[in-house]
């Protein structure tokens, strides 16, 4: 299947301050994508690219076949965008709102109607539909955003920070809400939050410093190198040396909560028990042994040595 979106070698440069340099990817129809990076690494500016608002100073997005600066109409039609803090006009209703933007977007009346009826239910605004936007709560206001996003039935939708500031309940709501376009949109939501990416991305990219670090930290967590949770009772550094002489042990920290997390050493062919080893020796050095277990890698431990590792090589 020929990619939606494909990213070849952008840039952007604000005089002398590069936003983004050297970005390449390419997204397939009907996923579900996570940029993830710190505040001030590019996501927003990729974004806006993306959706024709700004012009990339290098490089070419091509949307559906279309240059997103060169067929800027054609493109805007096939995308939902809701920036970070969506602009709402306050004075209006919601479905009055979203009646305005159908009408914008060019769909005429009948159409406008229907396609405002599927977002309020689409988005369980139907209890606020007459309701002024001032008086609406922060998470029914992104949900309105998101709702105007969806008018015309936009196979891409670019989604900024879509959570922040919401409260738990909204959270979910909208992760929810996300997670069940996989399939039928193509969703790039971009977020400083490594949890919530977690759980509504298919696939995560990792932007920072304006650089493009992996199109696929998910696949990278699946394949870290394996960690081990100890916890054993002793003088914390008798108890990591006693762990740092282990056969098969890469690397030992200590973490706040005054356990250990051993790091395997890659050994190609070779995968010995490491637990087992760790277990003896530290049972046969006299210290009692409390927790021994596989610590799965997640988004934070692949962001941190990325980031770690482009900051080395900087």
């Amino acid at each position: 299947m020929d990619p939606i979106i494909v990213a070849d070698r952008l840039g952007k440069s604000y005089g002398p301050r590069v936003a983004l340099s050297d970005v390449s990817f390419a997204i397939a129809p009907g996923e579900v994508i996570g940029l993830l990076g710190p505040n001030g690494s590019g996501k927003s500016t990729l974004l806006r690219i993306l959706a024709g608002y700004l012009p990339p100073s290098s490089g070419e997005v091509r949307l559906d076949g279309l240059d997103v600066v060169r067929d800027g109409f054609a493109v805007h039609e096939r995308i939902g965008y809701v920036p970070e803090d969506a602009p709402l006009y306050d004075g209006m209703r919601v479905a009055e709102f979203l009646r305005f933007m159908a009408r914008i977007k060019g769909l005429r009346r009948v159409a406008a109607a229907r396609a405002v009826g599927a977002s309020i239910e689409a988005l369980n605004l139907g209890a606020v539909r007459e309701a002024p936007i001032f008086r609406l709560s922060r998470g029914y206001r992104q949900r309105v955003a998101i709702a105007q996003a969806l008018l015309g039935d936009p196979p891409v939708l670019l989604l900024d920070e879509p959570t922040n500031a919401l409260d738990a309940f909204q959270v979910i709501g909208v992760r929810e809400l996300i997670r069940g376009f996989a399939g039928r949109r193509t969703v790039i939501v971009a977020s400083h939050v490594l949890a919530e990416i977690g759980r509504m991305a298919t696939r995560t990219m990792m932007l920072v410093d304006g650089r493009l670090l992996t199109q696929d930290a998910m696949a990278l967590a699946a394949a870290a190198t394996p960690r081990l949770c100890v916890r054993a009772a002793g003088a914390a550094e008798a108890v990591r040396a006693c762990l740092a002489a282990v056969a098969g042990v890469g690397a030992v920290e200590q973490a706040a909560d005054g356990s250990f997390r051993v790091v395997a050493a890659p050994r190609p062919g070779q995968e010995p028990d490491l637990a087992a080893a760790i277990a003896a020796a530290l049972v046969g050095a006299g210290f009692a042994l409390s927790e021994l277990a596989p610590e799965a890698a997640d988004l934070e431990a692949v962001f941190l040595d990325l980031t770690r590792a482009r900051r080395a090589a900087a």
